[in-house]
């Protein structure tokens, strides 16, 4: 099994010279994110100066530019912000448990989780809204998390990583195949999830970001609570108990967090492709593993690729737009495919 290339602790230890690096990199992400957010205010098929957002944000007059920024496109702008961090927290977290450069968010069938319990809550209770579809995609994303946890702790080598990729290919399967009958079968069902399933920002209003917020701060919790361990992780089992972690609490909140993040993510935009693949491996380029920095960085990286997919999305084809998902699979393609040609990856 591919294994993320483990630098040794001397290496990845914070240096003189490796922490002015990170601060810059931090930085300069930090920056990127500020212009992402900018141009998710100010571009669309109505493009609007920075004075105009400005003034629309701080005093709002009830003009046409007040209208477009706060009724339309703040509420998008603040659920790419958090659906973004989310991503790309959670991918990080299931790489580091996983041991897996290719794991992401649908690794332990969480993404599948979130599917099959929206189109539950189309199917069998009549749900319409997307504010109805978060409460059912949450629960259904912790239902898949927890069962593939139970299972994976059942078997001989208990919740390893091979067995929770496993296990978590297994369920992902399953409940793709579920989800799939269920469409087959209602078209009415079919034609209201299709919107859901391409992943994207449009049409959500500011509660959507509201109602899965909770959830993703207590992700990014046990997240920060998990970095030193998983650090320990990344040397091998026996390596961290040497060191004197507790590795199934490390797994367990690293795991946990990753299915809350996952969850409220998916539930609010759908499946987003490749932030929670690709922005790990750029943020690890970047700043090394050492997980408190590949934490941060790739928390202010996730959203930038979200808002400006979200933007490149309303400036295709305007007055149309293509969602964001189908953008940041176009862009996470080659740069996932760049990123391993630079990686340093073993095979174990």
């Amino acid at each position: 099994m591919t294994t993320v290339a483990v630098r040794s602790a001397r290496a990845d230890a914070p240096t003189r010279r490796g922490t002015p690096r990170r601060l810059a990199v931090t930085v300069a992400a930090a920056l990127l994110l500020v212009v992402a957010l900018l141009a998710s205010l100010a571009l669309g098929s109505r493009h609007l100066p920075v004075d105009q957002v400005w003034h629309a944000l701080v005093a709002p007059d009830g003009g046409d530019a007040t209208t477009v920024v706060r009724e339309l496109r703040l509420p998008r702008t603040a659920l790419g912000l958090v659906v973004g961090l989310a991503l790309a927290l959670a991918g990080v977290l299931f790489q580091a448990v996983t041991r897996n450069p290719l794991a992401e968010p649908r690794i332990l069938g969480v993404s599948a989780g979130a599917s099959f319990g929206v189109v539950l809550a189309i199917a069998v209770f009549g749900v319409s809204t997307l504010t109805g579809y978060v409460w059912f995609g949450i629960a259904g994303a912790l239902l898949a998390g927890l069962l593939v946890f139970a299972v994976a702790n059942r078997t001989r080598e208990g919740a390893s990583p091979v067995t929770l990729a496993l296990v978590g290919a297994a369920l992902d399967a399953g409940l793709g195949a579920v989800v799939y009958a269920l469409l087959s079968i209602d078209a009415r069902t079919f034609e209201e999830y299709r919107f859901w399933v391409v992943g994207g920002l449009t049409g959500r209003d500011v509660g959507v970001a509201g109602q899965v917020l909770p959830f993703v701060l207590a992700g990014t919790v046990l997240a920060a609570l998990a970095a030193r361990g998983l650090d320990a992780l990344a040397l091998g089992d026996d390596v961290a108990r040497g060191l004197g972690h507790r590795i199934a609490l490390v797994r367990l909140a690293a795991g946990v967090g990753g299915v809350l993040l996952t969850g409220a993510a998916v539930a609010a935009a759908g499946p987003i492709a490749f932030v929670g693949l690709a922005v790990p491996h750029l943020a690890r380029a970047l700043v090394g593993a050492d997980h408190r920095w590949t934490l941060l960085v790739a928390a202010l990286l996730g959203p930038t690729l979200v808002l400006g997919a979200d933007v490149a999305g309303r400036l295709v084809a305007p007055p149309g737009e293509v969602p964001a998902g189908i953008i940041t699979a176009l862009v996470g393609a080659p740069l996932l495919a760049f990123l391993v040609r630079r990686a340093k990856v073993v095979t174990a």
